[in-house]
């Protein structure tokens, strides 16, 4: 009996270190020229997770800039350091009810409706929110015009932490900002000229995976 209890017991440890093991996210250090963001990808969503970890595996973002900035929105990278725009493919949406634009979240830049039905991802763009703090009269409205509904924790964080409400739904946040919201702050409030692009350009050194 006690053999048994034992064998159990060990059967029990090893399927709880498996599912830890498995449940473990990937965090990913972008070193940029204002210093150092680290995010962790969602394993929820696996198709961005495995996509961003190939192209960081592979070098991508490594000298490439953040192209396109706006302060109190998000900030925006993802082209290659040779100049090509995306990879050349797509990522498959992966809209899930309880990742959303809060600030700091990690989401997939895509082509509009128009051209792009499915809300398919770019396959390298990405970009960082910092978004702002908005009130309920504001999330009230919002909801009103929209019809989108927000639940209490998308309200409350909205309220207190800030983000881009308005994209939820729409665009895959496949990850968040574990480390270096300031930084992201410092990039949102470069000087830019046209089209959104800094004046003094951001650059990404590199992206690494942490081990």
């Amino acid at each position: 009996m006690k053999k048994l209890l034992l064998a159990a017991l060990i059967i029990a440890g090893l399927t709880c270190s498996a599912q830890q093991k498995q449940e473990k996210e990937t965090v990913v250090v972008i070193k940029t020229t204002m210093g150092t963001i680290k995010a962790k990808l969602y394993n929820d969503t696996p198709l961005h997770r495995d996509n961003f970890i190939k192209l960081v595996n592979e070098g991508w973002y490594n000298g490439s800039p953040f192209h396109r900035v706006i302060k109190d929105f998000m900030i925006q990278g993802g082209q290659n350091a040779d100049g090509r725009l995306d990879p050349g493919y797509t990522v498959p949406a992966e809209f899930k009810d309880n990742h959303f634009h809060k600030k700091g979240a990690l989401c997939a830049a895509r082509q509009g409706d128009q051209v792009n039905p499915k809300k398919a991802s770019s396959g390298s763009q990405f970009y960082i929110v910092q978004g702002k703090t908005y009130d309920d009269r504001w999330l009230d409205m919002y909801e009103s015009h929209s019809g989108k509904v927000l639940n209490a924790r998308q309200r409350q964080t909205y309220k207190t932490v800030g983000g881009t409400p308005h994209l939820d739904g729409d665009y895959t946040v496949f990850g968040e900002v574990t480390e270096g919201l300031d930084i992201v702050d410092k990039i949102a409030a470069v000087k830019t000229g046209r089209m959104d692009v800094p004046v003094e350009p951001v650059t990404i050194i590199s992206v690494t995976i942490e081990k």
